[in-house]
C-alpha cells in the first residue's frame, strides 16, 4: 500500500490500532490527534489496579511493535505520520503513577507532546538508529518517560 492508497480498513484490527482508530488520517497534526485518543483510553485504564494499568501499557507496547512494523512495511515509508499507536501508548507511559485529575491529564498531554515533537537527546538519536516497529514505538515511549519525570517532579514540587 502506498501513501496515496492509505485509508482505514475497519476490518483490519492492526490498521485500526496503528492508525489510532482513524485519527492518524487527520490532515493536520495526526500525532496530536492520536494523543487525544489516548486521553479517554487513559481515563478508562486509570480505573484499573495500578498493576493492571502497567500490564495494559506493556501489552500496548508489545502489540504496538507488531502492528506498527506491519503497517510501516505496507506504507513503504519509515514511521509514517499516520501511524499514531506509538503516541497513544507513549501518553500512557507519561501518565504512569499520576493522580486522575483534569489538570494532571492536560499537563501530561502537553508535556508528552512537547517531548515527542522536540525529541531531545537521546530520543532523536534513537529515532534515527532504530527502525521498524521497535523504532516507531521507542522514541514515543522515551518521550513518555521524559514527560513522566517532569510531571512527577512538578507534582511533588507543587503538592502541599
Amino acid at each position: 500500500m502506498t501513501t496515496n492508497e492509505l485509508r482505514l480498513r475497519w476490518s483490519r484490527p492492526d490498521q485500526v490500532l496503528a492508525l489510532g482508530f482513524g485519527t492518524g488520517l487527520a490532515p493536520v497534526a495526526p500525532g496530536t490527534c492520536g494523543t487525544l485518543v489516548a486521553v479517554p483510553l487513559y481515563w478508562l485504564l486509570k480505573s484499573l489496579h495500578p498493576g493492571l494499568y502497567l500490564a495494559a501499557v506493556v501489552l500496548g507496547i508489545v502489540i504496538g511493535i507488531y502492528v506498527c512494523a506491519r503497517i510501516n512495511r505496507e506504507l513503504e515509508r519509515e514511521d509514517h505520520p499516520a501511524i499514531v499507536w506509538d503516541e497513544i501508548v507513549g501518553y500512557w507511559v507519561a501518565m504512569i503513577g499520576t493522580p486522575l485529575s483534569l489538570p494532571v491529564v492536560v499537563a501530561g498531554f502537553v508535556l508528552f507532546r512537547l517531548f515527542d515533537i522536540w525529541k531531545p537527546w537521546p530520543i532523536r538519536w534513537l529515532e534515527r538508529r532504530v527502525g521498524g516497529g521497535l523504532g516507531i514505538m521507542l522514541d514515543d515511549l522515551l518521550a513518555g518517560v521524559f514527560a513522566a519525570v517532569v510531571l512527577h517532579l512538578g507534582l511533588n514540587f507543587f503538592s502541599p
